[in-house]
C-alpha cells in the first residue's frame, strides 16, 4: 500500500500531508490545554493557555516580562509577595526547571547556575560561596577603584573644563565592569586596543540565543535530541561571535590556571587573592580533593563573567537614567556624597561609604525600576505538590513571579513608575514608616531569595556604591540635551511607550541602551 502511495503522491503532496498532520496534532494539543489540562481553570491570555508559542514569541521579542503575567500552558505566574515567598522560600518544594539545562554545553557543564538537582545545587553553591567572603569583597574593592579611576580619565580629558562629548552610558559602564570582572577572575586587565577588547559585546547575543531556546515550546524535544547528535550540529552552527566568546573563556581560564601554579611557589603575601584563586583552592570537604575540575572552572568562570558584569551594569544604567532626569534628587545625592567626603580618595570600601543612606536608597530604587532579571525565575513543583496562596499545584507545574511586574504593584508603591528613593528611608517628615519600607522590600527582589539568592550580592553592592559615589564626587553629570536614548517610544505600545521609563528588553537578563550623558570635571578634581 505504501509503495502505491509513494508512486502516486508527489513530494509536494507528502509535504502537505505532513503539514496537515502537524496542524491537527497542534489543534488537538491546544484543545487539551484549554479544556482538559490540570491547569485549564487558571485564568490567562487565551492563546498562552492554548500553546507555548506566544510565550516563546514574546521571549524572542524581549517583552515577555510585560505581556505574559499569567500563564503559558504548564506555567502559572503570580504577582503577589505572598506567592513569591511560597515559591522561592528556602523550604519550598520546587527545583529549577529544565530551562536552565539549555546552558549545559561542552566546556560549561553543570555549573552552580544551571544545575537543577536540589542537593547538587546546594553543594556547588556552598563551594562557590568561598569566593565571596567579606575578606574577598574587601580585596576586590581595590580592583574596582583602580579600574574606575582609569575609566574616569577616558571619560573626560584632563585639559577639558567643559562638558564631555555625549556617550551611551550603558555601553561605557559595560566596558568598565567587564574589565573589572576580567581582572578579578582571570588576573589580568585587557585595557587598550587588543583582540578581546570588545568580547563583552558577545554576551547579550550569547544569552539571548540561549533564552530563545529555553523559552521554546519545543524545549523538551531539544534537550532529548541534544545528546543524540543535536549538540554536534549546534557546535558547527554556533555563530562566530559566540564561538569567540567561548574561546575567550577557555583561553583565559587556561592562562589563569598557569598563573595559579606559578604563584604557588611565591610567599602568600605576593599571591593574588581574587575570586578565581578561591575557586581553584577550594577543596571537597568529603574527599579533600580539589572541588573543581578544569572544565568546571571554565563553567563557573563563564557564569561569574555574565552575572558579575551584566547584573551590576543594568541597574547602574537605570540609576543614572533616572538621576539625570530628576534634578532635585540628583542634587540631593550630590550633597550627601560631597558633604561626607572631602576628597574622592576617601571614598573606599568601609563604614563611611555604607553610611550614605540616600545613596543606598537610590540603588534600591534603581534596582526596583531596572531589575537585572525582569522576567520570572521558573521553578518546577516536585513530588508532593506545592501550595501557593492557599491553592494546591501538582508535581510538574512550573510556577514563578515576574520581577518587573511585582516591583510595580500600585497598591504597594502608590506611584510605581516614579523614581522616588525616599520610599526606602524611614522618615517622619516624608511619612514613610518601617512598615512601608517592609512592604516595598516584599515586592522588590533584585538579588532573588532562597536557594537561588545571588551569591555575589555584597560584591555587586560594593561595586555600585563605589562607582556611583566616586563618579558623582569627581564629575557633574547631565543627560545630553534633547536625547531620548533609553526612553520609551509611543508607537511601540503598552509597556514600552513611556518617555519617563527606562526601557528594558528581557532575555532572562535585561538588555538596554542609554541614557546618553555628558560629564564635566569639577574644579580641583583629578
Amino acid at each position: 500500500m505504501l509503495d502505491v502511495l509513494d508512486q502516486t503522491l508527489s513530494p509536494l503532496a507528502w509535504l502537505l500531508a505532513a503539514f496537515v498532520i502537524c496542524l491537527l496534532m497542534f489543534l488537538a494539543n491546544s484543545i487539551y490545554n484549554l479544556l482538559f489540562h490540570p491547569l485549564a481553570n487558571i485564568p490567562g491570555p487565551f492563546l498562552a493557555r492554548a500553546s507555548g508559542i506566544p510565550s516563546w514569541y514574546h521571549a524572542h521579542r524581549g517583552d515577555r516580562h510585560i505581556w505574559l503575567w499569567q500563564q503559558a500552558t504548564n506555567t502559572v505566574l503570580f504577582n503577589t509577595p505572598e506567592a513569591y515567598a511560597d515559591i522561592y522560600g528556602l523550604k519550598s518544594n520546587v527545583r529549577r526547571t529544565n530551562f536552565y539545562e539549555v546552558l549545559q554545553t561542552d566546556g560549561f557543564n553543570y555549573t552552580t547556575f544551571n544545575t537543577i538537582d536540589v542537593a547538587e545545587h546546594a553543594r556547588k553553591r556552598k563551594l562557590l560561596n568561598l569566593a565571596f567572603t567579606e575578606k574577598s569583597v574587601r580585596a576586590a574593592s581595590s580592583f574596582v577603584i583602580r579600574h574606575l579611576d582609569r575609566w574616569h580619565q577616558f571619560l573626560v580629558e584632563d585639559d577639558n573644563c567643559g562638558w564631555s562629548p555625549a556617550v551611551d552610558f550603558s555601553r561605557k559602564i559595560d566596558e568598565l565592569v567587564f574589565d573589572i570582572m576580567r581582572d578579578l577572575i582571570f588576573g589580568k586587565s585587557f585595557a587598550g586596543d587588543n583582540l578581546v577588547k570588545h568580547v563583552h559585546q558577545s554576551i547579550p547575543r550569547y544569552v539571548k540565543l540561549h533564552n530563545s531556546i529555553a523559552r521554546s515550546p519545543l524545549l523538551n524535544h531539544f534537550l532529548w535530541l541534544k545528546p543524540r547528535g543535536l549538540a554536534w550540529i549546534l557546535r558547527r552552527l554556533t555563530p562566530s561571535h559566540i564561538r569567540r566568546y567561548q574561546q575567550f573563556i577557555h583561553d583565559s581560564v587556561t592562562e589563569r590556571i598557569d598563573l595559579q601554579i606559578r604563584q604557588a611557589e611565591k610567599p602568600e603575601s605576593q599571591q593574588r587573592h581574587d575570586m578565581f584563586a578561591s575557586l581553584y583552592n577550594a577543596r571537597n570537604p568529603d574527599t579533600g580533593l580539589p572541588a573543581y575540575k578544569e572544565d568546571e572552572l571554565r563553567g563557573e568562570a563563564n557564569s561569574l563573567m555574565i552575572a558579575g558584569s551584566d547584573t551590576s551594569t543594568i541597574s547602574l544604567s537605570g540609576i543614572f537614567f533616572y538621576l539625570t532626569g530628576d534634578n532635585d534628587r540628583y542634587r540631593k545625592l550630590v550633597r550627601e556624597i560631597r558633604t561626607e567626603f572631602q576628597s574622592v580618595d576617601d571614598i573606599v570600601y568601609g563604614p563611611r561609604l555604607f553610611s550614605l543612606e540616600y545613596l543606598r536608597a537610590c540603588i534600591d530604587e534603581g534596582m526596583r525600576l531596572a531589575p537585572a532579571t525582569p522576567g520570572d525565575l521558573p521553578r518546577e513543583v516536585l513530588t508532593g505538590g506545592l501550595e501557593v496562596q492557599g491553592e494546591y499545584y501538582p508535581k510538574g507545574t512550573v510556577v514563578g513571579t515576574v520581577n518587573w511586574a511585582l516591583s510595580r504593584r500600585e497598591d504597594i508603591y502608590g506611584d510605581p513608575e516614579t523614581f522616588r528613593p525616599e520610599r526606602w528611608i524611614v522618615d517622619k517628615a516624608t511619612g514613610v514608616t518601617g512598615e512601608d519600607v517592609a512592604k516595598a522590600r516584599s515586592c522588590s527582589h533584585p538579588f532573588a531569595s532562597g536557594p537561588g539568592r545571588c551569591i555575589g550580592q555584597n560584591l555587586a553592592m560594593m561595586k555600585s556604591m563605589i562607582i556611583i559615589a566616586r563618579t558623582i564626587h569627581r564629575f557633574d553629570i547631565r543627560r545630553e540635551p534633547g536625547s531620548t536614548l533609553g526612553t520609551g517610544v509611543p508607537e511601540y505600545g503598552e509597556g514600552t511607550s513611556s518617555r519617563g521609563r527606562f526601557q528594558l528588553f528581557d532575555a532572562y537578563i535585561s538588555f538596554r541602551r542609554g541614557p546618553k550623558v555628558q560629564f564635566r570635571r569639577r574644579s580641583g578634581q583629578a
